[in-house]
């Protein structure tokens, strides 16, 4: 929202609140996923660059994948044209997301040799890079879980100075992560991206 939207809903929410009431009430039959990437269209189609960033990351978090955000973009040709198109594309490349780059998206994952097992101790977190990707590692009594690097919200990669015990805050709009869980704590409602991972020969692997 921007901050002059923000200023009328407090000063006049007997007037906005209709709006954003008509807002949710048109779209209450549809399934989160086609509700959410519509409002990315119209996002392009109106070339709000935060509204665009907003609603791809919700469009992501309600189990949007990347090729389903590019195929409703190149559906929406007749009316976006290919200028607005590649003007969105060019945000998704700023904005560095892995799971849109090229590789993701015409592989099906692969394993990756993220680090040595015994590097992280009981009770331990922390930060690596690994083929381009951040990740978190943790390890608890039972094993290590591998959490992506990148804030749910808006793909914000967070770094480690953002931990503060077992509490990741990212730095851009204040989403707060259990570290240990995943599970998103504060602000927000959507975990962290876990990756699949296992233990092979002493090497921790995990899977994208």
């Amino acid at each position: 929202m921007s901050d002059a939207l923000d200023y009328l809903v407090k000063a006049r929410p007997d007037a906005l609140g209709h709006y954003f009431k008509f807002l949710k009430d048109c779209g209450k039959h549809l399934d989160p996923k086609t509700r959410n990437l519509i409002s990315v269209i119209t996002k392009v189609d109106a070339q709000t660059d935060r509204g665009f960033r907003q609603y791809l990351g919700r469009a992501l978090r309600e189990g949007c994948t990347p090729m389903e955000v590019l195929d409703a973009l190149l559906m929406a040709f007749p009316t976006l044209g290919l200028a607005k198109i590649v003007w969105a594309v060019d945000i998704i490349l700023e904005m560095d997301i892995p799971e849109f780059r090229v590789e993701a998206l015409t592989s099906e994952g692969e394993w990756h040799d993220v680090m040595a097992a015994s590097e992280v101790r009981v009770g331990e977190v922390t930060r690596v890079e690994c083929d381009g990707r951040g990740l978190f590692v943790y390890r608890d009594p039972h094993g290590l879980r591998v959490y992506d690097s990148r804030c749910p919200h808006q793909a914000t990669d967070i770094p480690h100075l953002a931990l503060d015990g077992s509490t990741l805050t990212c730095p851009k709009h204040g989403w707060a992560f259990d570290v240990h869980s995943g599970e998103c704590i504060k602000k927000g409602n959507t975990p962290l991206k876990r990756w699949e991972s296992k233990v092979v020969e002493g090497r921790l692997m995990a899977r994208w």
